[in-house]
C-alpha cells in the first residue's frame, strides 16, 4: 500500500508490520486497553480495513480489578469499537484472586497470561487467527533490558516477536514493533482521537514503570540518547544468533529428553553432550514447550540446573541434588539424569 493512495503515514508503517498471512476476509482480533498504542493500532487498522472487500475485524478488551477507572475504559473501547463498525467482545478479570492461583509470577505476568487465555478463547469461538497487539519499539527495548536484568540467556534478550504462536492455529502480532513510542500519540492526535491513560503505568512498584520512567528515560535524555535504538539492535542480534543455534537446541531436546506417562522430564545426562553454553537456551525452550512460567525463572536457576545436569564432570559436592523452582517446579537427581516435574 502507498501512502500516496490517500494512506496515513502511520497506517502505511501499521501495515508493513503485518504478516503475509494476515487475511481481512477471515476473523482479526485487535486487543485494545484504551491507551495510545492499541487505540493508535485500532484505528490504523480501521482505515486498512476500510480499503478492503469485506473484511471481518473484531476488538477485544480485558477489563481489570485493579483500578477504579477499569470500567470506564471498557466502556470507552466498546463504544469506539461500535463506532468504527466492529463487533467487541470484553471479559472482567479478578487479578487479586487469580494471583493466588498461580504461583510464580507477579501481578503484571498475571495480568498478561489471563489476557492471552481471554484472546486464545475469543479466536477459537469466532474463528480468528491473528490476534494484533499494540507492544512499540520501545516496549520492545524494555523487554530486552527486563530480561537482562532480572537474568536470562540469549533467547530472552532477543525480545519480542514480530509474531508468534499465541494457540494452535492462531498467531499473536505486533505490527507496532519497528515504531516509536511517540508515533502512535501523534497519529491519534492529527485525527483528533483520544484515548485512556492508565495511572498505574507512572507507579514505580512495577518493575517496567521503573525501567520506562527512571533507568530509559534519564538514559536517553543523558548520556545514552540512543539507548533504545542499541537495546534493539542487541535484541536483533540475539534473534539471529538463535536462530542459528536453535537447530542445535532441537538436536539436544530430542536425542537427551525422555517424557513420561505422568508428565516427568528426565533429562539424560550421557545423552546431552558436553556443551555447558547452550544447555541454558535448551532448558528455557523445554520450559517454553511445557508451558512452565518463565517470567521468574532467573539465570542463577538456569545456572544452578546446568550445573546439576553437568555434575559428573564438576565437584559434587558443590551441585545440590535437589532444587524447587518458580511455579512449583520441582529438579531433583537422579541415577540417570536430571528430573523435572511440577509438584
Amino acid at each position: 500500500m502507498s501512502i500516496n493512495d490517500g494512506l496515513s503515514e502511520f497506517s502505511a508503517d501499521v501495515s508493513d508490520g503485518l504478516p503475509s498471512s494476515w487475511d481481512w476476509q477471515q476473523p482479526v482480533i485487535i486487543g485494545v486497553s484504551g491507551g495510545a498504542d492499541s487505540m493508535a493500532l485500532l484505528c490504523s487498522l480501521a482505515e486498512l480495513s476500510r480499503r478492503e472487500e469485506s473484511p471481518s475485524v473484531a476488538v477485544a478488551h480485558v477489563e481489570y480489578d485493579l483500578r477504579p477507572e477499569a470500567s470506564r475504559d471498557r466502556e470507552f473501547v466498546v463504544q469506539h469499537a461500535e463506532q468504527l463498525g466492529f463487533s467487541c467482545y470484553w471479559e472482567k478479570v479478578r487479578i487479586q484472586e487469580a494471583s493466588k492461583v498461580q504461583q510464580g509470577g507477579g501481578t503484571e505476568a498475571v495480568a498478561r497470561q489471563l489476557r492471552y487465555d481471554f484472546f486464545s478463547r475469543l479466536a477459537f469461538e469466532i474463528g480468528a487467527r491473528h490476534v494484533a497487539v499494540g507492544h512499540t519499539r520501545d516496549d520492545q527495548a524494555e523487554t530486552i533490558l527486563h530480561r537482562l536484568l532480572r537474568g536470562t540467556g540469549l533467547g530472552g534478550v532477543a525480545g519480542m516477536a514480530g509474531a508468534r504462536e499465541l494457540c494452535k492455529g492462531v498467531s499473536l502480532v505486533r505490527p507496532l514493533l519497528k515504531i516509536r513510542r511517540q508515533k502512535p500519540r501523534e497519529f491519534l492526535e492529527a485525527i483528533g482521537q483520544e484515548w485512556r491513560e492508565d495511572k498505574s503505568n507512572n507507579q514505580m512498584c512495577f518493575a517496567r514503570n521503573f525501567l520506562r520512567h527512571h533507568v530509559l528515560a534519564e538514559a536517553e535524555a543523558g548520556p545514552y540518547p540512543a539507548a533504545i535504538e542499541s537495546l534493539v539492535r542487541f535484541g536483533e542480534q540475539a534473534s539471529v544468533e538463535m536462530s542459528s543455534r536453535s537447530k542445535t537446541i532441537d538436536v539436544m531436546i530430542e536425542k537427551s529428553i525422555e517424557q513420561k506417562p505422568d508428565g516427568e522430564i528426565l533429562i539424560h545426562q550421557k545423552r546431552v553432550g558436553d556443551d555447558l553454553h547452550i544447555m541454558p537456551e535448551a532448558l528455557i525452550e523445554i520450559w517454553k514447550r511445557k508451558g512452565w512460567p518463565r517470567q521468574e525463572l532467573s539465570s542463577k536457576h538456569l545456572k544452578q540446573l546446568t550445573e546439576m545436569i553437568f555434575c559428573g564432570s564438576l565437584e559434587r559436592s558443590t551441585v545440590p541434588n535437589a532444587v524447587d523452582l518458580p511455579g512449583g517446579i520441582h529438579a531433583r537427581l537422579t541415577s540417570k539424569g536430571l528430573s523435572l516435574q511440577v509438584k
